[in-house]
């Protein structure tokens, strides 16, 4: 999101993994030395994303691509687990990916993903992550709370955002807090 446009409904193709897929499988440690506040640094950081995943869940990133194909990933429980590190949210934003819809999520995870404002951390209300696969056709609508897989035309339930859409969409807490009022604006 970071400052974009909000879109409540993102289409695209998805990447599908399963359970405790922690923060050292989204972006490994030997890449928390990039700034994401410097330009060059944040898209290196995306083109590293997912790059602890084993193997058998398939290429995210092609080589020498700093943005994936996919901008939806489709998890089970507990997607984030691990570190708290604000990179793993900073680095799926930066490879492209705009919404990750789980079963659940390791609750700092999704509190980053909402502090920075880079992708909305999704919950639904049944594990979905058996049904879909690698290059799915997925509608994810925030305004329905629905997410549709296109390939196989099932559709299953959401559950809301609620209050944390407004500050994604804001492009994170502090843009949030100044578009808000909370804090003054940089002048």
């Amino acid at each position: 999101m970071a400052g974009d446009t909000p879109s409540r409904q993102i289409s695209g193709k998805c990447f599908v993994v399963r359970d405790n897929i922690d923060t050292d499988q989204i972006i490994p440690a030997e890449y928390l030395t990039l700034v994401p506040s410097k330009p060059d640094e944040y898209e290196k950081l995306g083109s590293y994303a997912m790059a602890g995943l084993p193997p058998h869940y398939g290429q995210f990133m092609e080589p020498g691509k700093s943005k994936t194909k996919y901008s939806i990933i489709i998890a089970g429980s507990n997607f984030g687990c691990g570190s708290s590190r604000e990179h793993a949210p900073v680095a799926l934003g930066a490879s492209g990916i705009q919404v990750v819809v789980a079963e659940s999520y390791a609750r700092i995870f999704f509190r980053n993903s909402v502090a920075t404002g880079e992708m909305y951390p999704v919950e639904c209300e049944a594990r979905i992550c058996d049904e879909f696969h690698n290059g799915d056709d997925v509608t994810v609508d925030m305004e329905r709370d629905v997410v549709v897989n296109h390939s196989t035309g099932k559709e299953y339930a959401l559950k809301p955002l609620g209050d944390a859409a407004p500050v994604i969409e804001a492009g994170g807490i502090f843009a949030y807090a100044r578009q808000t009022g909370m804090i003054p604006s940089a002048a």
